[in-house]
């Protein structure tokens, strides 16, 4: 079983799979094919219209079965929204996804990062790769409700009041939820199969992330039938692109009155910033993965950005820079983004999409990677997590320059051969790496996550988990060393290597 991360996927077994999310919530569901677009009104599964070939709603549950969806399906995306329509899902619990098996065994959870203002949540989305078929957790949000997710997935969106409403200058941004720090898979310890000593690895590998959202929520009680939805605000001519430089001016004016230092724009952020805004624009949907497969920080990398901390804004609806700005300001979770101090670099792009008119926008922050940085990050991982040692009466670990250099390998690995495992490619394990790096110790553990944002955010999210935590607190380690790299489909890899 796994905790799944926003992006994270993991093969999934055969036969039927259930889909739970218990609360005050309504579930529904999307069938379509590689396009991401319905092929007709039979393609929704929601209370009104509980059952599809392949797929039925009963309460807080939906089950799938891929063996009997329709000819030429692919993908099954999960939504949720509010049993009450209208209500922002920030005001209600926190949503909690379970996949259980044919035999009820869990496959997998996922916890999204809470929402705020939004009112309707893409959860999941189950694929086809090959033969086989997987899950990938979403956790994507929309602001503006069933019209903008109606729109993603092809549908005629019409209005089934009278007279149509007043054309809206300024339409309702959508953005997805920002992905959260992401969860250490839950773990355990495996012996090592050959050599001396003790050896234990810890940490059940979660998979790597991401690839693309899609999904319809389920309309609200009083809409009419399925084809019917609430209609969107008319779309206007796409404005022309927006100055960067007046961007940046406002964005700078915001980080001086709250004490941060002011940013500037990097040509290499700003293009990957407007290689992805074109591939949302080019889809109609928002995502964290272009239409080329390409992630945002994969594709930061490609460009030659090495970063040590990156946060990302993706909204669509905003028509000029202010507005945008003014978006990404609203809520505190989107505003610390904009004004973390430790960013230093920006890059911000818009494209409109030609069917709908829809602006999209992405924008790019980043604290640059540098030798002294790489070695403050660690280090902090390494007085946090000596803090939790000292706190459960235990002595400090020491810092290992070849324990370091085996987990610095470990990470930049991970993201060079996009992998998320104790086990390489290559099939070295924890002690391998690190009698490769002439370690003495006979005693190794290791700790790896992905996605996490920050020192404190990786430590804490080890210490949530008992295999982790059982590593971080065992008494016969005596030395540390911590890796860390940026890029990959997930953002961030870290990795922990103790030796006693």
């Amino acid at each position: 079983m796994t905790d799944l991360i926003p992006g994270g996927n993991l093969p999934l077994p055969d036969g039927a799979l259930t889909l739970r999310v218990p609360g005050p919530f309504d579930l529904s569901v999307v069938i379509t094919g590689d396009s991401g677009k319905v092929a007709g009104d039979a393609d929704f599964v929601f209370y009104n219209q509980p059952a599809a070939p392949g797929a039925r709603l009963s309460g807080d549950t939906v089950t799938v079965d891929t063996r009997r969806l329709r000819t030429g399906a692919s993908r099954v995306t999960v939504a949720v929204s509010p049993a009450e329509p209208g209500t922002p899902l920030g005001r209600l619990p926190s949503i909690a996804l379970q996949v259980s098996g044919l035999r009820g065994e869990t496959v997998a959870r996922f916890r999204p990062p809470r929402p705020d203002h939004e009112t309707v949540l893409l959860l999941a989305e189950i694929y086809r790769r090959g033969t086989a078929w997987k899950i990938r957790a979403l956790g994507q949000g929309y602001a503006d409700g069933l019209a903008g997710v109606a729109r993603d997935f092809g549908l005629d969106v019409t209005d089934d009041a009278p007279p149509p409403a007043p054309p809206q200058p300024t339409p309702s941004p959508r953005v997805p939820a920002r992905p959260a720090p992401g969860i250490p898979a839950s773990s355990g310890n495996v012996p090592a199969p050959t050599g001396p000593g003790s050896r234990t690895a810890s940490g059940t590998p979660a998979p790597p992330r991401p690839r693309t959202p899609t999904a319809p929520p389920p309309p609200a009680p009083q809409a009419p039938p399925p084809t019917t939805w609430p209609a969107p605000p008319p779309a206007a001519h796409a404005p022309p692109p927006p100055t960067t430089d007046t961007f940046l001016t406002l964005v700078n004016a915001a980080r001086a009155q709250a004490g941060a230092p002011p940013v500037r724009l990097d040509p290499r952020l700003t293009e990957a910033a407007r290689a992805h805004a074109a591939g949302m624009a080019a889809r109609g949907r928002l995502g964290s993965e272009g239409p080329d497969g390409v992630s945002l920080h994969q594709r930061v990398a490609a460009g030659g950005y090495a970063y040590l901390a990156m946060g990302e804004h993706l909204v669509s609806g905003p028509r000029s820079p202010a507005g945008f700005l003014d978006y990404c300001l609203g809520d505190d979770r989107s505003r610390q983004t904009v004004l973390e101090r430790a960013y230093s670099h920006v890059g911000v792009a818009h494209v409109p999409a030609a069917r709908s008119g829809d602006v999209f926008w992405t924008a790019l922050w980043a604290e640059p990677f540098s030798p002294q940085g790489l070695a403050r990050t660690t280090a902090d991982v390494l007085t946090l997590t000596n803090s939790h040692r000292t706190a459960a009466g235990l002595r400090p670990l020491a810092p290992d320059p070849r324990l370091t250099t085996a987990a610095q390998a470990h990470s930049a690995d991970m993201v060079a051969r996009a992998f998320y495992s104790h086990t390489a490619p290559d099939g070295s394990e924890p002690w391998h790496r690190a009698a490769a790096a002439g370690s003495p110790h006979r005693t190794v553990g290791e700790n790896i996550a992905c996605g996490q944002r920050s020192a404190a955010e990786v430590v804490q999210g080890w210490m949530d988990s008992p295999g982790h935590r059982a590593n971080i607190l065992k008494p016969a380690f005596t030395h540390l060393g911590v890796g860390f790299a940026g890029g990959g489909s997930a953002g961030t890899y870290w990795t922990q290597l103790f030796g006693g």
